[in-house]
């Protein structure tokens, strides 16, 4: 709930569209990841974290963003990606500044300023790093496990602290990430692309086509936005143009390219079923997206005037109540609303129940 409050008051920040923000915020009520963030898993609050960081950065409050963003990479490791945005903004600041002040020191001032916020960001990461050698690699230092635990250990052939020490602690960077990961879970660069993979492949493919379809909906619209990394809005900067509001502003740039990595790197080195929930409890854009199409394409929406802020009982037919929540309202009226509506609410819909009836169950769904 926190999170789409956060989710909904990023959109606020920056799409500068309330009926984009509101329509966002219902979406992610309905993730497809919904069973990560409704049980007790780490995604609800990683996107809690994470939306209230980029709040505060669409605010200025970089050290209040930089400590969010590491609560966060304490939570969830795929929270490093966000130093992306800190390097952004302070890289914008920066070229803003050039004309006004001495480069030298802001190029000092910028380069201590990336340092922190990468230092900072890390230390999370770093110190688990360091309490995991610690427990496996230094001798007598592991707490002692109990007797039941230690015999489920050996039956399953899993490795005891107190036991031989493992490969990765003799690695000139010693992670036990790293080895987990490519020992215990097969998780490599092309690992997962297997024959057998293919089922999991078609369960990652709608939120890997809704990602992608928005970065390439985001980039052609914006070329050149997009050649001069978010930082010139067209070649004649005298141009006065109005800016983009919702999905296609200026101010999103940052957030598809955040999206887009993270579809990219999940994609090639992660088991490819787990992208609904990385993507889903990570990025904006997985809910700006579909918020954006509905609104554009949803005739729907404007004829039932649905307005966050205002009740809609005024504005319903004689003897049928229009619900004040617009999605609902869709819902209700199925039948007549476009196909690009059915797609994006059936998807929503569709993995929202069986992530709930397969997951629950102990079948297949991560």
């Amino acid at each position: 709930m926190l999170a789409a409050v956060a989710l909904h008051d990023l959109g606020c920040l920056v799409l500068h569209c309330p009926h984009q923000s509101f329509y966002a915020a219902l979406l992610f009520c309905l993730s497809p990841a919904n069973v990560f963030l409704a049980a007790g898993y780490s995604e609800a609050l990683f996107a809690l974290l994470t939306f209230s960081a980029m709040g505060q950065l669409e605010r200025g409050r970089v050290w209040t963003s930089v400590l969010l963003f590491a609560f966060a990479t304490g939570v969830r490791s795929n929270g490093l990606v966000s130093v992306g945005f800190l390097m952004h903004s302070q890289c914008q600041g920066f070229f803003s500044s050039l004309t006004m002040l001495n480069p030298l020191r802001q190029l000092f001032k910028l380069m201590a300023s990336l340092f922190l916020s990468v230092f900072t960001l890390g230390l999370p990461f770093a110190l688990f790093q360091y309490y995991a050698y610690t427990q496996f690699c230094l001798p007598g230092s592991a707490r002692p496990i109990p007797e039941p635990l230690v015999q489920l250990a050996v039956d399953k052939g899993y490795r005891i602290a107190e036991g031989n020490e493992p490969p990765w602690c003799f690695w000139d960077v010693p992670l036990i990430y790293s080895y987990i990961q490519d020992v215990y879970w097969n998780v490599g660069f092309l690992k997962y692309y297997e024959l057998k993979q293919v089922p999991n492949f078609l369960l990652a493919a709608p939120v890997a086509i809704l990602v992608a379809w928005a970065t390439w909906t985001y980039v052609t619209t914006h070329p050149w936005l997009c050649l001069t990394l978010g930082l010139q809005r067209s070649k004649n900067n005298k141009t006065l143009e109005k800016p983009d509001l919702g999905f296609l502003s200026p101010q999103v740039f940052v957030y598809v390219v955040h999206a887009a990595v993270l579809l990219l790197f999940g994609g090639l080195c992660m088991h490819v079923q787990v992208l609904t929930r990385f993507l889903g409890s990570s990025t904006p854009i997985m809910y700006w997206f579909p918020a954006h199409l509905l609104q554009d394409q949803e005739p729907l929406l404007r004829s039932l005037k649905t307005v966050p802020w205002k009740p809609l009982a005024e504005d319903s037919p004689p003897g049928q109540k229009v619900p004040r929540n617009p999605i609902m309202g869709l819902l209700y009226h199925w039948k007549t609303c476009s196909p690009v509506t059915r797609y994006i609410l059936g998807y929503f819909l569709t993995y929202w129940l069986l992530g709930l009836l397969l997951h629950c169950n102990f079948l297949p769904w991560t």
